[in-house]
C-alpha cells in the first residue's frame, strides 16, 4: 500500500467510525464532538488526517462545523409536507418527531393592513394574533405568527396552544376548514424572528405564508412561519392526479411579523 493510499484508508476509517457513533446515538443530534486535538490523539493520527475525516462527515450532512465554537452533530431534518392540510406540528408529529410549542404571545389586536387584506377585514378590524415558537431536537426551529379572524378567534383564544394545534382548536369550536393556499419562499432571518430562534440576523430561512379558508371560502387564518433553513427540508409526492405545484418567479416577500 502506498503512503497516499494508507492516509486515505485512515481518514475514511475514522469517518466511518464517527458516522457509526452518530447513527447509533452515541453522539446525539446537536451534541458537540470532542475537540479536534482530543479526537486526533484518540485515533492516533495528525490533525490534518482528522480534518479530512470531518470533511467527509460534513459532506454527508452528519456534522456541522461552527468556527470558534466546535463541531456538532447535525440535527435531523424536519420534512415539511406540502400535500396535506394539517397544522405544522401535526405534520411533524405524524412523522414521529417530538416537537415542543412555546406560546410567545397571544392578544386581540388591530390587524395590520396586509393581514386585513388577506382576511378580508375592514380597516380597523381586530383579530387574534397568536405567536408561537416550535422547538425541535432541543432547539427553536420555527417562528410562527398566526392571525385568526373574529368571531372564530373568540371561541379559541383561551385554548392551551402548547398542547393543541390551531386547526384542532378550530375544529373543536365547530369551524370547518376546507382548504389553504400557501407560498414558501427562501429568505433571510429578520430581527424579530432572530430573537426567538437564537440565530444571527441574515441567516438563511424558508418563509411560509398560508391562508386557510372555511367551507364557505371565508379566510379564517393567516399564517406567517419563519423556518430555519438548516432544520427543515420541503418534501412532496407527485402523482398524475395528485398535488399540483406551480413554479413561478418569486415576488418580493414581506418581512416577518
Amino acid at each position: 500500500m502506498t503512503a497516499d493510499a494508507g492516509h486515505e484508508a485512515r481518514y475514511r476509517a475514522i469517518a466511518a467510525d464517527l458516522a457509526a457513533k452518530i447513527r447509533s446515538g452515541h453522539y446525539a443530534p446537536g451534541q458537540a464532538l470532542p475537540p479536534q486535538r482530543e479526537l486526533s490523539a484518540s485515533y492516533g493520527v495528525t490533525l490534518m488526517t482528522l480534518r479530512q475525516a470531518l470533511r467527509e462527515l460534513s459532506g454527508e450532512g452528519l456534522i456541522v462545523q461552527q468556527p470558534g465554537k466546535g463541531t456538532f452533530v447535525a440535527p435531523p431534518h424536519l420534512a415539511y409536507q406540502l400535500g396535506s392540510l394539517r397544522s405544522l406540528v401535526d405534520d411533524l408529529r405524524q412523522q414521529g418527531h417530538d416537537v415542543r410549542t412555546v406560546v410567545a404571545g397571544r392578544a386581540v389586536r388591530r390587524a395590520p393592513a396586509r393581514i386585513a387584506a388577506e382576511l378580508r377585514l375592514r380597516p380597523g378590524d381586530t383579530a387574534l394574533r397568536l405567536e408561537r415558537v416550535r422547538e425541535f431536537a432541543g432547539r427553536p426551529a420555527v417562528h410562527q405568527v398566526s392571525w385568526v379572524r373574529r368571531p372564530m378567534a373568540d371561541r379559541i383564544r383561551d385554548r392551551d396552544f402548547t398542547a393543541v394545534s390551531l386547526y384542532t382548536a378550530l375544529a373543536d369550536a365547530g369551524v370547518a376548514v376546507a382548504r389553504a393556499s400557501e407560498v414558501v419562499r427562501p429568505g433571510l432571518l429578520g430581527p424579530a424572528a432572530a430573537r426567538h430562534l437564537h440565530e444571527p440576523e441574515g441567516s438563511p430561512v424558508l418563509v411560509s405564508t398560508r391562508i386557510t379558508y372555511t367551507l364557505d371560502a371565508t379566510p379564517v387564518v393567516c399564517d406567517h412561519a419563519t423556518i430555519l433553513g438548516t432544520m427543515m427540508e420541503i418534501r412532496t409526492e407527485r402523482a398524475a392526479a395528485g398535488l399540483s405545484l406551480t413554479w413561478g418567479a418569486a415576488s418580493s416577500a414581506s418581512g416577518p411579523n
